[in-house]
């Protein structure tokens, strides 16, 4: 770097020299004719019709585009070669750059997921050869055109509106869509947006079944349930030597027909929530009086407990009241049963940040960091033996995120261990569709 400094500053000094030397002949010229004004004018002229000359070499040269720079001395030929290497490093870059965005293409098209980017303003800019086959759209008839008017999907429109990403989008078979498709979404750049599309029908299906499985077998489990628990109930009912010796057995028989009585419970509403997650929520829901009434009941459960309630937020949302019934009671009985017999247990329905958010703290012991990622796992028990003693099934949370998910909110856990828990469902607003089901 620094000899090069020293090469241009050796040219312009002699480029300069040459310019001086050249009119101080065009000064004794002038003055040997008589015109001192004169002579310095014509090499003045002189100066300008050599360098006009070069600058149309330059022209010519970067019209022709050639590959080798014209032949010139001094300035003019360092110059000639600054453009020339500027334009063989500017060929470099946009070779890399072209070599790297085939790569790219390359990539997508062989994924067997549809990959579409759009502009700003949501128009089809690019897509893989899955996209064609996946959603038979064109990148030669599209390119240009919105996507939702492309893809007239469930919901997708209204995804892409919304902006939040974090939660891929399932849309399920329908009678116009025979696959169950899954969109991510990422924005880059100035506002575009690369979306993945994946058809996950197989996966789907083998949930299908798995669900089916669970439901058919808790139905039929029930009915042995019942038997057993009856045969128990009418040997306790004797009053015989025998009973009475095996009294404590009975007990606990009895007990654990009712922990698998409410496990089967559990199990077959659960089912029942991730067979209909993705149906749509449109009926309204008056949510202030929804959580009056849980409390009110559970005041009557749990008499001797302090429960407090702040319900500051009166627009409705759009759900399943009795979905949103047992997400809420799961949420308050939890703080029950693990707060203190004197904690109290508040219960806040209010605007967090411009959101309808419920929110149910507790100043029980609090759960552990590691433990709060995986509480809504389904069967997930942070102490087992408090599981025990409270009749906990490990399938409360696990409702409450389904439920959650399926009336687009977002469970959120914090808790300090030895201080207590805060659980909150934040529910996206939807205005126009609630204003739609009130009219």
């Amino acid at each position: 770097m620094c000899g090069l400094r020293v090469t241009i500053l050796k040219q312009w000094s002699l480029a300069l020299f040459r310019v001086l030397a050249i009119l101080g002949v065009g000064a004794a010229l002038g003055f040997f004719f008589g015109s001192v004004a004169s002579g310095l004018l014509v090499s003045l002229m002189v100066v300008l019709l050599y360098w006009s000359y070069q600058m149309f070499r330059v022209e010519q040269w970067l019209s022709e585009v050639a590959e080798e720079p014209p032949q010139a001395a001094g300035v003019w030929g360092l110059l000639f070669d600054y453009i020339h290497r500027l334009q063989s490093q500017s060929a470099e870059a946009q070779g890399r750059l072209e070599s790297s965005l085939h790569y790219l293409q390359d990539s997508l098209n062989s994924m067997r997921d549809a990959a579409i980017i759009t502009d700003p303003w949501g128009n089809i800019a690019w897509m893989n050869n899955s996209a064609g086959s996946l959603l038979g759209i064109s990148l030669d008839k599209d390119e240009g055109r919105p996507l939702v008017s492309k893809m007239r999907l469930p919901n997708f429109s209204d995804y892409l509106a919304v902006g939040d990403f974090k939660v891929p989008l399932r849309i399920p078979p329908s009678s116009e869509q025979k696959r169950c498709l899954q969109v991510e979404v990422s924005s880059f750049g100035g506002g575009d947006k690369l979306i993945f599309i994946k058809d996950i029908t197989e996966q789907y299906k083998l949930e299908m079944m798995r669900r089916d499985f669970v439901g058919n077998v808790s139905h039929e489990l029930r009915t042995p349930l019942t038997v057993l628990k009856g045969y128990v109930e009418n040997l306790q009912s004797l009053d015989s030597e025998l009973v009475s010796k095996i009294q404590r057995p009975l007990v606990q028989m009895d007990m654990q027909v009712v922990r698998m009585e409410v496990l089967l419970k559990d199990l077959l509403w659960l089912s029942r929530i991730e067979t209909i997650e993705g149906a749509d929520k449109t009926l309204p829901i008056y949510m202030t009086d929804l959580v009056a009434e849980i409390i009110e009941d559970l005041r009557a459960a749990y008499p001797e407990r302090k429960i407090d309630t702040h319900l500051e937020h009166d627009d409705v949302i759009l759900g399943d009241a009795t979905e949103l019934h047992s997400a809420v009671s799961n949420l308050v009985v939890n703080a029950l049963k693990y707060s203190g017999h004197d904690d109290l247990v508040t219960v806040e329905w209010k605007l967090d940040s411009g959101l309808p958010t419920l929110t149910v703290r507790d100043e029980g012991e609090g759960i552990k960091p590691q433990h709060i990622p995986r509480l809504t796992e389904r069967f997930y028990r942070v102490d087992k033996s408090r599981n025990q003693a409270t009749g906990g099934t490990g399938l409360g949370l696990a409702i409450v995120k389904h439920v959650a998910v399926s009336h687009n909110a977002e469970l959120l856990i914090d808790s300090v261990y030895g201080q207590g828990s805060v659980f909150s469902m934040v529910f996206k607003p939807h205005q126009k569709g609630i204003q739609a089901a009130l009219q």
